[in-house]
């Protein structure tokens, strides 16, 4: 586990024990759709409702206030781990969120591992399809369907394996239906060309998971790729609420993120 130190740490076992119950900071990236904003204050407001008492604060890296510099100054003195409404490693994640932890040396924080990969995702993914139309039940739905799963799309390989590793676990919810990553920047292929390719294969309905933790360009420009059903993005649902309360315990006991949906070998970011 990756640790940078700010400051001479209090003694104790855990990173709870040694600051006090800390403040969930989640990260969101920002966007200029208002939509943006508004989804991601429902799901923390159902984290709340989750967990009374938890004091649940938004941070954005860009495009929306408040940004997280100014989260972090409100709680100077206190602590805070930092859950990133992310969906996998890439520089937002390796790079900016530790940089703009280090600069806050008034807070003692702890970065968690992104939302994924991780089974709770896959688990939205499929609600979220099966709310758009898809045919519930976990089992094939045909042999003529196939899943598309819209991405950002990063230049980190890192992240593209764990889009890929999350497009193997909604398979199996789907009860091996193919479902084919693609990206809307920075990497390939793009839906629409996932989407001509499954088409020219005889896959005769495509249905295009929405890989977004909220609306944004990428994910309006996704769904209107799609051929047939287009889900939403994974906002407040039930398991994105379960997902980011998991990642933030995770964090503040400082466990290993390995058996939980991160490849093997992958330690959480840590910073204290």
């Amino acid at each position: 586990m990756q640790r940078t130190r700010h400051s001479a740490r209090p003694t104790g076992d855990t990173f709870e024990e040694a600051h006090g119950s800390p403040a969930l900071v989640a990260v969101a990236h920002g966007s200029r759709d208002p939509q943006a904003l508004r989804t991601v204050t429902r799901l923390l407001d159902r984290v709340r409702e989750t967990r009374p008492g938890l004091d649940v604060r938004l941070g954005h890296i860009e495009l929306n206030e408040p940004l997280l510099p100014q989260t972090l100054a409100g709680l100077a003195g206190g602590s805070a781990v930092l859950v990133p409404l992310l969906l996998g490693r890439g520089y937002h994640v390796k790079q900016d969120l530790p940089a703009l932890a280090a600069a806050a040396p008034a807070v003692r924080t702890r970065v968690a591992a992104p939302l994924g990969p991780h089974p709770l995702l896959a688990e939205a993914l499929y609600g979220r399809l099966v709310e758009a139309g898809w045919p519930a039940g976990g089992g094939p739905a045909g042999r003529g369907d196939a899943v598309v799963l819209a991405a950002a799309g990063s230049r980190d390989p890192e992240s593209a394996a764990d889009t890929r590793r999350t497009a193997r676990l909604l398979g199996e919810w789907l009860g091996g239906v193919p479902v084919v990553p693609a990206y809307a920047s920075a990497a390939t292929p793009t839906v629409a060309d996932a989407v001509r390719a499954l088409t020219a294969r005889g896959y005769h309905r495509i249905a295009v998971a929405s890989y977004f933790t909220a609306p944004g360009r990428f994910a309006t420009a996704a769904a209107d790729a799609a051929p047939g059903i287009a889900a939403a993005p994974l906002g407040a649902h039930p398991a994105m609420v379960r997902l980011l309360l998991h990642r933030y315990d995770r964090a503040r006991a400082g466990a290993a993120a390995a058996a939980d949906g991160l490849p093997a070998g992958e330690p959480l970011l840590a910073i204290a």
